[in-house]
Order: structure tokens, then sequence, then C-alpha cells
């Protein structure tokens, strides 16, 4: 079959056409999510202090000393640049721009100082350490009222006294001298360094040296009773003065009586 070149030429050229039609249709582009955008804060940055204004400075804020005891105060201080208002917590209210202020705090404390001015706000803390003051030395132990053995002797001994001529304790003179022991024991055991001379007295019948040795007798027998029942030996002492020292002048038996005695005092 043989095929004309003119309709050959036209059929090809058809096919070109109908290619090139086809590949200029204009692709669809595919829709895609856009990218999660970033969180943003709620809370819009500080303005920056306009020009030529300068944001309020703590310069300095100390606290002197920084430790104390209960009772004790420390000093607060500060000094603060371009503020115009200046405040401490705690109650302390408004401060000037470069002061100090005492505090005696009770109880560890944190003090905030505060400086505000057209150019923004500025603040710091110190804090107080307070520990609690030491207990006091507790009291010396009390000893009770101080025995004073001279007095207590002249106030309260009793004498022990004779009959004529004799130096043996009578039952009268036992019974006092049984009191006068138990005085004895509380003086020592207050004083440990105090005695007693035990005196030995005579009425005036009789002669001077006759009535010393009596009265040494009479002396002797009152410090053994003394001893036997539980005085200290060491502690007593005996002295005779025979009839030189009486209490009693008149010449009659009862003045004589009071004249017949042992008779207790402090040793000189």
């Amino acid at each position: 079959m043989r095929i004309n070149p003119r309709t050959l030429s036209a059929a090809v050229f058809a096919m070109v056409l109908l290619a090139a039609s086809a590949g200029c249709k204009k692709k669809i582009p595919v829709a895609t999510a856009p990218p999660p955008s970033a969180p943003t804060s709620t809370t819009p940055p500080a303005a920056p202090p306009p020009p030529g204004v300068s944001a309020a400075r703590i310069n300095s804020f100390t606290a002197e000393p920084r430790s104390i005891e209960r009772g004790q105060s420390a000093t607060l201080r500060w000094s603060i640049a371009n503020a115009t208002e200046m405040s401490l917590d705690q109650g302390l209210g408004a401060v000037a721009a470069n002061g100090t202020r005492q505090v005696f705090p009770s109880n560890t404390t944190t003090y905030t100082l505060t400086g505000r001015g057209p150019g923004g706000t500025d603040t710091r803390s110190v804090t107080v350490e307070v520990s609690s003051a030491p207990a006091p030395p507790p009291p010396p132990p009390s000893r009770g009222p101080t025995i004073n053995g001279i007095d207590l002797l002249t106030r309260e001994a009793q004498d022990a006294y004779f009959d004529y001529d004799k130096s043996e304790l009578r039952e009268d003179a036992r019974q006092a001298m049984t009191r006068d022991a138990e005085l004895l024991k509380r003086i020592f055991a207050a004083d440990p360094s105090f005695s007693v001379a035990i005196e030995g007295h005579c009425d005036e019948r009789g002669s001077a040296e006759y009535n010393l040795g009596l009265g040494d007798r009479r002396a002797t027998a009152a410090k053994e009773f003394l001893v036997q029942l539980g005085v200290p030996a060491d502690r007593l002492t005996t002295i005779s003065y025979g009839k030189d020292r009486p209490v009693c002048t008149e010449e009659n038996e009862a003045c004589y009586q009071r004249n017949r005695r042992a008779h207790l005092s402090p040793a000189r």
C-alpha cells in the first residue's frame, strides 16, 4: 500500500501536537500543615527605662553582725542610687537613700531593702541569725543562815552549879551540861575552827589558892561529862578563876550558889 507523504506528515504533526498538549497540564500542589509556632509568653518583657533615665540600684546592703544572741542587736547599713522611694520590710518602713538602722530580732529574720525609681526597681535581702543566749549559771547552793558561835554560846549556854566545896555534878548540873553538849555540836559543825573554854568558879569563902584548885576540879568535871556525850575533847579547854570573878557579891547563900559554877565561854 502506498502512503501519501502529505497524509503522513499531517498525522505526525497531529501526534506531536497531542503530546505537547498533554505535557502542558498544570500540576495541583498538595496542601501541607504549617509548622507549629513557638509558644509565646503571656507576660510582656519589662520595658527598658526611658532614654536618659537610670534604673534604681542598691549599691550595698549589709547587716553587722550577721549572727547575734537573743537580746542583742544588729545594724543594717545600705546605699541606694537613682531611687525615689526606699523602704525596708519587717515593719521598718521608708528609709533614706543612705543610712543605718539598729534592729533587735528575737528570732532569725530576713530583711529586704527595696528601691524604686522612674527607671525601675531593685531589691536586696540580708539575714540576721539569732541564737539563744546561754543559760545563766545556777546560783550557788544555799548554805542557810550563818551560825555565829559566840552569839549562840552567850545566848543559849547554861551554867552547871555545884554544892559548897564540891566538884561533883549534881542532877541539875548534868541536865544543863546535856543541853550544852547539843549546842556545842551545832556550833562546831558550823564552824570547825571554833573552840570553847570551860571556866571553874567559886564563892568568896576560903583562900584564893584553895579556890583556884576547886575551880579547876569543877571545870574538869564539866569537860569530862561533855566529852562522854560526844563533844570533841580537842575543842574544849579548862581554866579556873577561883573566887576572882564573882557574878554576885552579896554575903548570903543565894549569892554564893550563883558563884559556884562551871561556865562556857569562847576560847581566846
